[in-house]
């Protein structure tokens, strides 16, 4: 599953770990660059 992760923060950065472990496609968005 495609999945997309806006802002990553601590919050953000953890959720978008586990989803890509598990076997998902994550892209991560954030306005910091």
């Amino acid at each position: 599953m495609n999945l997309t992760v806006f802002g990553i923060g601590y919050v953000g950065l953890v959720q978008a770990a586990v989803l890509a472990e598990v076997g998902h496609e994550v892209v991560c968005v954030d306005i910091d660059e």
